[in-house]
């Protein structure tokens, strides 16, 4: 036990702020409904059954993005009325890509979100990553481009810093390997070009694809990503590997370095 005149605190601080949520006024708001039988029930009483219904029954095209988000956030908290989260999440990033995208700092800055809510979110995007890079993985890249794109796109349109991922390729033009070789800042990705020829070493490849994102939505390519592109194209040169592209990826578009003559 500490001494009488010490000064304690909290061993930890909750993410969110408890609020009385049956009140009106509340973010849940809503209040209390009388039953016909005189019984006082939270407005939200069934209303998980009832989405879940209406889900399997008519499907998620006639669903609004917040409710979509309910039927995810059942999975991480239990009981209590999950629409003014769901409400709260997509006014904080703006539409679904946003939620999903979103790092778990920001996401259990939102009130009532935490590391379950965070986890549902992390199946949910490692699912549509893998679900999406099924489509391209050994497979020929010219016939699967803009499965590609969208491979891209799922992974790295919304992340909000740049990542650097390499498409190793064999002679074939198949994907055999798909790899971040690279994280960074919101305007900033550290490349080695060395490591993405050792790498290529180690995996037989004969080209690569470079790809990485630009967090602003601009795919516009910098004169540091031409740069860069370079290093890494002199770098695979001198191994026999061919750099076939370079794809910048924004939010909205993509930008390819053959097809704007920088490679």
């Amino acid at each position: 036990m500490p001494p009488p005149e010490a000064v304690t605190e909290p061993a930890f601080t909750r993410s969110f702020r408890m609020t009385d949520r049956l009140k009106p006024d509340a973010a849940a708001g809503g209040g209390l409904v009388i039953g016909t039988d005189g019984t006082a029930r939270p407005h939200y009483w069934g209303h998980r059954e009832r989405l879940r219904t209406r889900f399997l029954e008519g499907g998620h095209a006639p669903m609004p993005d917040y409710e979509m988000l309910e039927l995810l956030l059942f999975n991480a908290v239990p009981k209590i009325d999950v629409k003014p989260l769901a409400k709260r999440l997509l006014a904080t990033f703006g539409d679904l890509n946003g939620v999903v995208a979103a790092s778990e700092h920001r996401i259990r800055q939102v009130e009532g979100a935490d590391r379950w809510v965070y986890l549902q979110l992390r199946l949910v995007d490692a699912f549509a990553q893998r679900m999406a890079q099924a489509k391209v993985l050994q497979r020929e890249v010219l016939s699967s481009w803009q499965a590609l794109i969208s491979y891209c796109r799922t992974c790295m349109a919304y992340r909000e810093t740049e990542q650097f991922r390499v498409l190793f390729l064999d002679r074939k033009n198949t994907i055999i390997a798909d790899e971040a070789l690279g994280s960074g800042t919101v305007g900033h990705v550290p490349v080695y070009p060395r490591e993405v020829a050792k790498r290529a070493l180690e995996l037989n490849a004969s080209a690569v694809i470079l790809v990485h994102n630009h967090p602003s939505g601009d795919p516009t390519p910098s004169d540091e990503d031409i740069t860069m592109t370079a290093r890494v194209a002199a770098a695979c040169e001198a191994i026999d590997v061919s750099v076939h592209d370079h794809v910048i990826i924004g939010k909205d578009a993509e930008a390819s370095f053959r097809e704007q003559g920088l490679l």
